[in-house]
């Protein structure tokens, strides 16, 4: 551009813009002229007071918005910015346009179409707050450039005032603390609705609130963003509505959609996956646990370590793109493969010394009973009502991650080792089972498998068969087993009918009621291979 064309735009910064309306008229024709002469579009972010704070210049087609400061971001909140710009061809907001006003949550977008270093029209538009409608934006129609009599400045602050009266009505903690559930698969709306309800219980124990769900169910899901770019839009603007500063998918995400997701949101981004390995660590107490944990989120970041960090430059590849970006990302690789080397080998010893601990206990002639069931079912409500120990057994998905063994003694002076493992859960991340395999290894030496399942649960069918999967990929099957359907007191008449129907074999029991535990006593004594006492 020529140095009087740059002072001109340079000259932009000293304007004032009006509150209440996008432009004054001498504001709107010396645009046009600028942008004809330039022969560019040119954009204006315009603060609240009508400041200008950024000058666009674009080429004759469009424009490019750069990373913009994240001061006075808040999930719910929009950025205190409007977006101003020129159009050189007589064309309505594009869809780019749009999304630019979407993921950077701008107050408001505006085009101006200037003819021959003329305004010809205006056309706008804004966010939305919730709606019955479910819609993300109020477009406004097209006219002529000095005809535009919507108070911007007004909606904006209703808009605000609408979002902050959602946030108080539900007074449910901050907007760090609330979270987005998404599905995006091949399956049935109402197999991934299930879904999503046992996603909402892994975040309610991840210290998360579930502000809201949307579903999509698609032929193939898009490798670049999993799902298309405009239910991305939806997407962003249902979370702003929501007030959630996380979106959390109940797919995995490969490294390349979690990357090209965090490039176009400034919420943060998380699947099941690392919900499922935020809440281990967060629940591990035992040096093993906590050795498997750090192992499996290693395993999950290492091939996620690309490209772009908020602590590290861009990258490009090939010549001109090398840099202290590389450098930091090698050495980041490299600390994490050493790491992993030295777990695996902490691991180990691990490994031999709970095996020590078994061989002793053979040794006793102990029996030893393992409780297995899916996570939540009352493994640690049952244990701890049998041994009365005082084991951690809260409502929550993975209250209990390390192995807890009690010993307890039966009428006529039996004694058996009472040991209760981590709870299963469908979908289990591979790493994590591959981690957890040393505090799996308990169930190796087991006599018999209690399978505890929550009888009361609308997926029981769908979680025993997921812990009965695992078992047999555990080679673990021919282990001597019980069902003992548990939260039996939470079951209507026909439901406890539907269950003996389908599980005549189940023992009906109450964890937390040591008497209607006999059956399930008397169970554990019939099937136990008590020659291991020489009886």
């Amino acid at each position: 551009m020529k140095p009087s064309q740059i002072k001109r735009l340079s000259r932009l910064y000293q304007r004032q813009f009006p509150v209440d309306t996008v432009y004054a008229n001498e504001q709107a024709r010396e645009l046009a002229e600028l942008s004809e002469d330039t022969g560019r579009q040119l954009g204006l972010l315009i603060d609240r007071q009508g400041k200008v704070a950024m000058v666009l210049v674009g080429d004759n087609r469009s424009i490019y918005i750069p990373e913009l400061p994240r001061a006075r971001m808040s999930s719910g909140r929009l950025r205190g910015l409007r977006l101003l710009h020129t159009h050189l061809a007589e064309e309505s907001l594009s869809q780019e346009d749009l999304m630019d006003m979407v993921f950077l949550r701008l107050d408001s977008v505006a085009a101006l179409t200037v003819s021959e270093g003329f305004p010809v029209s205006v056309e706008a538009a804004h966010l939305l707050p919730p709606n019955p409608g479910e819609k993300s934006y109020e477009l406004f129609a097209p006219v002529r450039w000095d005809r535009f009599d919507h108070d911007l400045g007004a909606i904006t602050t209703a808009i605000e005032d609408e979002f902050g009266r959602q946030a108080d009505g539900q007074g449910l903690g901050s907007d760090e603390d609330r979270a987005l559930l998404v599905s995006v698969d091949e399956t049935p709306r109402p197999v991934q609705e299930l879904s999503l309800e046992e996603l909402a219980e892994l975040a309610d124990t991840a210290g998360l609130i579930a502000a809201g769900t949307m579903i999509q169910r698609v032929r193939q899901k898009n490798p670049k963003f999993i799902m298309g770019k405009g239910k991305l839009a939806d997407l962003e603007v249902r979370a702003l509505q929501a007030n959630a500063s996380i979106i959390i998918f109940d797919q995995e995400l490969s490294p390349t959609q979690m990357r090209n997701l965090a490039e176009i949101t400034e919420r943060k981004i998380l699947d099941r996956t690392q919900l499922i390995l935020d809440i281990f660590a967060q629940h591990a107490t035992s040096k093993s646990g906590k050795l498997q944990v750090e192992m499996a989120q290693l395993k999950y970041t290492l091939p996620r370590l690309v490209g772009k960090n908020r602590a590290m430059s861009r990258l490009m590849g090939g010549i001109g793109g090398r840099g202290p970006g590389e450098t930091k990302l090698e050495i980041d690789r490299r600390r994490a493969n050493d790491r992993l080397t030295r777990l695996k080998a902490e691991l180990k010893q691990v490994r031999r010394h709970r095996s020590q601990t078994r061989e002793r206990r053979a040794k006793a002639g102990l029996p030893i009973v393992s409780l297995v069931g899916y996570t939540n079912a009352g493994k640690s409500t049952l244990l701890n009502t049998l041994t009365q120990s005082k084991v951690l057994a809260e409502d929550k998905l993975f209250a209990t991650l390390d192995p807890t063994s009690r010993r307890i003694r039966f009428p006529e002076e039996r004694e058996v080792v009472l040991t209760d493992t981590v709870g299963f859960i469908r979908r289990l991340p591979p790493d994590l089972k591959e981690a957890f395999q040393a505090t799996l290894e308990e169930l190796d030496s087991a006599d018999l498998l209690v399978l505890v399942c929550d009888a009361s649960h609308p997926e029981v069918e769908e979680q025993v068969e997921a812990v009965r999967t695992i078992l047999d990929e555990m080679e673990l099957g021919e282990i001597p087993s019980i069902l003992v359907l548990n939260k039996w007191d939470k079951l209507d008449e026909e439901g406890r009918a539907a269950m003996r129907n389908i599980y005549p074999e189940g023992i009906t029991a109450v964890a937390v009621d040591r008497p209607s535990l006999e059956p399930v006593v008397e169970a554990i004594l019939q099937n136990i291979p008590w020659e291991k006492q020489g009886t």
